[in-house]
């Protein structure tokens, strides 16, 4: 099992019920392929960095995980298939990256600083 996050950008026409139906939809697939869903977070609307489909918004979804890497082949199909999604990047994450995360989902601050007197 190794950790990966998967960035998703859904077309910014989407109703709100289908959008968590969207996020639902994917998470479902990565716990009935043997994966578990360490933490998910809905970025909501934002600007594009260029536009996309003649499109200059969209609404963002990140969700952390862990899977076998051979899920990895089977959820990139589905988001490819998927018309409501403009874009994905799925990204594998060393054990820095997850310690950070863990440490920013739980709200602990990362950045904390020594005060000498």
């Amino acid at each position: 099992m190794n950790n990966y996050e998967l960035m998703v950008i859904f077309t910014p026409v989407l109703s709100e019920e289908e959008y968590k139906a969207a996020q639902s939809k994917f998470a479902a697939l990565v716990t009935d392929n043997e994966g578990e869903i360490v933490h998910t977070n809905p970025w909501g609307l934002k600007s594009l960095a260029y536009p996309i489909a003649k499109k200059t918004t969209g609404l963002y979804w990140v969700m952390e995980y862990k899977a076998p890497s051979s899920f990895n082949e089977k959820l990139k199909t589905q988001l490819l298939r998927d018309e409501s999604v403009m874009r994905h990047m799925y990204t594998v994450l060393d054990k820095y990256a997850v310690e950070y995360n863990a440490k920013k989902s739980s709200g602990v601050n990362s950045a904390s600083k020594k005060v000498e007197a």
